[in-house]
Formats: C-alpha cells, sequence, structure tokens
C-alpha cells in the first residue's frame, strides 16, 4: 500500500519475469497511472503477489502506444533469484 507505482504482469508473462527476463508491453496487465520513464516500480502478478521489482522503460502514456514486443519494465530483480543463484552464494 505506501508504495507509489506498480506494475501487473499478465499470468503468461510471471514465470518468464522470474527467469529473469524484461517485461514486454504484450505482457503488460496493468500499470500505475502517471508512472515516469525510469521510474523504480515494483511488479505483481495479477493476483497482487509481488514477484520483484525493476525499473520502468516507458511512462504510462507511451506504453499505451508501443509495440507490443517492446521493453516496458527492466528486469532488476525477482523472487526466482535465490533459486538461480543458490550454489553460488556463500
Amino acid at each position: 500500500p505506501l508504495l507509489q507505482y506498480k506494475v501487473w504482469v499478465k499470468p503468461g508473462s510471471e514465470q518468464s519475469f522470474l527467469y529473469g527476463n524484461h517485461v514486454l508491453k504484450s505482457g503488460l496487465g496493468r500499470i500505475t497511472e502517471n508512472t515516469a520513464q525510469y521510474q523504480g516500480v515494483v511488479v505483481y502478478s495479477m493476483a497482487d503477489v509481488p514477484l520483484g521489482f525493476g525499473v520502468a522503460a516507458k511512462s504510462t502514456q507511451e506504453c499505451r502506444k508501443v509495440d507490443p514486443m517492446a521493453i516496458v519494465v527492466f528486469h532488476q530483480a525477482d523472487v526466482g533469484e535465490y533459486v538461480r543463484n543458490e550454489d553460488t552464494l556463500t
């Protein structure tokens, strides 16, 4: 509730994000109104489960007009990070 900028991804894009990929426009479910470009965002599933965080590659207004294959959120970290890097953690 205290977070100002949020992005929700569609169920088909959740796994892609959790494997470390960026969020494409085609996988974008919703985005907080007035999100600026390069603003930090928290990424949620459509069921409001936090998946990780990233940086908005496009503003809310730009997201409405871009190509479906354009990146809208740059991946920073996610809940799958521990599983992927478990063997290298000390």
